[in-house]
């Protein structure tokens, strides 16, 4: 029989919770509210509701310890702007005329303001918005939504601990305001932004904060000896306060490095650290800094960001070792739970040994509390879960889902010849000038069009079994066909046919190969009000037939402008889905890879000329730490080109990224052997235009000039201003012109008349070029 740890009692605790709600009623509140359906209040009384339903579920779960502050309306950074008051000036006359209509104008833009920029946040799909500050920054602290959040748990009789982002991670991912210096840097403003949290942390420990949380996940990258000083000075700073709640100091996501000692000497409570795979040299750092004495340490066993159960003994025997450096060790998941669906039961068409293997939210906070309680109070007194643990890890490792050998045979015999075009850039580029016959600043779109209200209804109607499949592809049919005529009549080049058919530009192609699962509630908060539902990468992945190449030919039928086959890359498959995690991801990519290739091929036999897969995700999921760059983009283009070197050298292909700092992969962007690019520009000033002529890109580039993620409509001087932004950095006879990303979430009317404003504009740069 176990003994029971000598340690004191551990407790169970997360950093966040998913926001959305089972049903995803707060993205329905919230789009009520922005079209005027839906009031103020009401919102405000369902995200009180969530927030209440969340707590009581953690708490019954046996997490003891809830977090508070993590729920928000549309971004925990956009929230921490408002905390510390760092409202661009452009915004705050809308904040100071209505809080709640000021904050969606921050995040989504009005028609006359622009927004904040939007990135990922870290290696997850999870986008922020930026901070834009500057030398002239004013900080003043607005904790009302920090400490009313607080007390509203406090009320329910839980005990809670406020989650905020921490300073320096504030800073680092702050930009220059615009009109900055771009050599600004924000981190310069920390001895003007620490007052402000103090003023913040005073306000929580008056409310009732026993502990607050401060997420530094920015400190798992690496950092110079000057953020590492700032963030030593900063806890030092925080630490020194007299009025204030206990600190519990947060990273994750990746290993601490060099600023572990730091965290592990500042002057604060405790730490909360990831002990995952990806950041298990935690263990080791940690016990060689002599541990926590007398701090308490928040161990993240549980991963927090994929799906699979855990390996409940692993993680006890980790728990196990720790209990040796810190006074106090409690159990949670490696980072918020935001970035997992809510729950597995939800899900009724999996099959029921299959879904034993998985874990969502609250799934996970199962395991934590089970965690805690064997931890302390000894494994006999959790054999139950700990034997059905081990059966679950045994069905998954045995089942014939896994291991495909036809699969396994076919890319066990790849050859470096196979990911290389035969023909060089040059070559193929004289090919394709010569087939295409495109114009100067050729014009397209990224692939998706806004999906209609009769579309959804009849997609909705067919999982209902309200009409049948022919009734469903007639529609289908209406749409590419309004898609093409619209392009057409709006003059651009290289046409889309739209993708009605697709729900999703992973889930799509997911559900057409063998290995992915896909599932019915499976949301994640992507940005704002948009959640997609990441498929499940479980097996070996092959291709039964064809998935895109009906769609396309019948597009490219309505029209004599080349239409672009549109698929989703190998990157983006695993990095927007929840992948397998006993294998590693390069064999994975590659066995994607194959299956795509075999789509490429498909699609230029039908006669389609111009090609694009996307790979949005390339830059995400770049490991955070640089010497794991290498390993991480050797593979990952190779991927790519695996997919597309298989056609001749008239076919075009192009690859789509967004929303993610590009400057650091240009070299890897180079490496993809792309004919055409386009990137997320419009938001960023054409920044990346920029990055790409610093590194000699040689190739044709699209930067955006259409930001896709605001309702507002750019005017075609706008446009033109942007091009001729991106013609100081690119050719023209290597510059096209498109939006920043796919069109699906908006609606048809801006659709319309933004797209308009964008050909125009490329007329009018034409026109100014041909005059020079």
């Amino acid at each position: 029989m176990t003994t029971k740890s000598s340690a004191a009692a551990a407790r169970a605790t997360v950093h966040g919770y998913p926001r959305q709600g089972p049903a995803r009623e707060l993205k329905k509140a919230i789009e009520g509210y922005w079209k005027g359906r839906v009031g103020a209040d009401t919102l405000r009384s369902t995200a009180a509701g969530l927030r209440r339903a969340n707590w009581h579920e953690l708490a019954d779960a046996g997490i003891g310890e809830v977090p508070t502050g993590d729920f928000s309306f549309y971004d925990h950074v956009l929230d921490a702007t408002v905390m510390v008051g760092a409202i661009p000036e452009r915004h705050r006359s809308a904040v100071e005329a209505d809080a709640l209509d000021g904050y969606f104008a921050m995040a989504r833009g009005t028609q006359d303001v622009a927004p904040l920029e939007m990135t990922k946040w870290f290696d997850t799909n999870y986008h922020y918005l930026v901070p834009e500050l500057g030398p002239g920054t004013v900080f003043t602290a607005d904790s009302t939504k920090q400490v009313a959040e607080l007390k509203e748990a406090l009320a329910l009789g839980l005990q809670a601990r406020p989650v905020l982002v921490g300073p320096v991670t504030y800073l680092l991912l702050a930009k220059p305001a615009p009109g900055v210096a771009a050599d600004f840097e924000p981190l310069t403003l920390l001895d003007r932004l620490l007052p402000v949290y103090a003023e913040v942390l005073a306000d929580l420990r008056e409310a009732g904060a026993e502990w607050v949380q401060l997420d530094e996940p920015a400190l798992a990258q690496d950092r110079t000896p000057a953020e590492l000083n700032a963030a030593g000075r900063a806890y030092r700073d925080l630490g020194a306060l007299t009025d204030r709640p206990k600190m519990l100091v947060a990273s994750y996501f990746d290993r601490l490095g060099e600023a572990l000692p730091v965290l592990a000497g500042a002057p604060v409570e405790g730490l909360a650290l990831d002990f995952t795979e990806r950041a298990a040299a935690n263990l080791d750092a940690l016990a060689a800094v002599g541990g926590l004495p007398g701090k308490r340490l928040v161990a993240g066993v549980v991963n927090g960001r994929n799906i699979w159960v855990d390996d409940l003994e692993k993680s006890l025997a980790t728990l196990g070792t720790l209990l040796g450096l810190a006074d106090r060790v409690d159990v949670a998941a490696s980072c918020s739970l935001l970035h997992v669906p809510v729950d597995t039961a939800l899900e009724r068409d999996i099959e029921p040994q299959i879904l034993r293997w998985l874990a969502f939210a609250r799934q996970k906070t199962a395991e934590i509390a089970t965690l805690a309680r064997g931890l302390t109070q000894g494994t006999d007194t959790i054999s139950a879960q700990l034997a059905a643990n081990r059966a679950d890890l045994a069905s998954r490792t045995t089942s014939a889902l896994t291991r495909d050998p036809a699969v396994r045979a076919r890319t066990a015999s790849v050859t470096a010849a196979d990911a290389r075009r035969a023909q060089p850039y040059a070559e193929r580029a004289a090919a394709q000038r010569g087939s295409l016959g495109l114009p100067l600043l050729p014009t397209t779109t990224i692939g998706s069009f806004p999906q209609t209200a009769e579309l959804r209804t009849a997609r909705a109607g067919l999982r209902a079994g309200r009409i049948d499949a022919a009734a469903y592809e007639e529609r289908v049919r209406a749409e590419i066909q309004e898609v093409i005529a619209f392009q057409e009549k709006a003059g651009l080049d290289v046409l889309v046919h739209g993708e009605p058919e697709r729900n999703d530009m992973v889930q799509y192609f997911a559900e057409q190969l063998t290995g992915y699962l896909a599932t019915h509630h499976g949301w994640v908060q992507s940005y704002g009000t948009r959640y997609v539902r990441p498929p499940i990468l479980a097996g070996d992945i092959s291709r039964p037939e064809p998935m895109t190449v009906r769609w396309t030919t019948y597009a490219q039928s309505l029209t004599g402008r080349p239409v672009k086959g549109m698929l989703t890359g190998p990157v983006t498959m695993l990095a927007w889905s929840f992948v397998r995690d006993d294998q590693p991801l390069a064999d994975t990519a590659r066995q994607v890879a194959l299956a795509l290739r075999d789509e490429v091929n498909d699609l230029e036999a039908a006669g389609t000329s111009v090609i694009q897969v996307d790979e949005p995700a390339l830059r995400e999921t770049l490991p955070l730490r640089a010497a794991d760059h290498a390993a991480y983009l050797a593979w990952a283009t190779e991927s790519f080109r695996l997919t597309t070197s298989g056609v001749r050298p008239d076919t075009q292909v192009h690859t789509h990224m967004c929303y993610a700092e590009f400057g650091d992969i240009v070299r890897a962007i180079d490496d993809l052997d792309a004919d055409v690019i386009s990137l997320e520009a419009a938001r960023s000033h054409m920044q990346v235009a920029r990055e790409l002529a610093a590194h000699g890109y040689p190739r044709e580039a699209g930067p955006g000039v259409y930001d896709i993620h605001s309702p507002r409509v750019p005017g075609a001087g706008e446009a033109a201003a942007l091009l001729r932004k991106g013609l100081e950095a690119i050719p023209a006879e290597r510059l096209w012109v498109n939006p920043d990303c796919g069109l699906k979430t908006r609606g048809w009317p801006e659709t319309r008349a933004s797209l308009e404003n964008l050909v125009a504009a490329a007329r009018t740069v034409r026109g100014e070029l041909s005059a020079s």
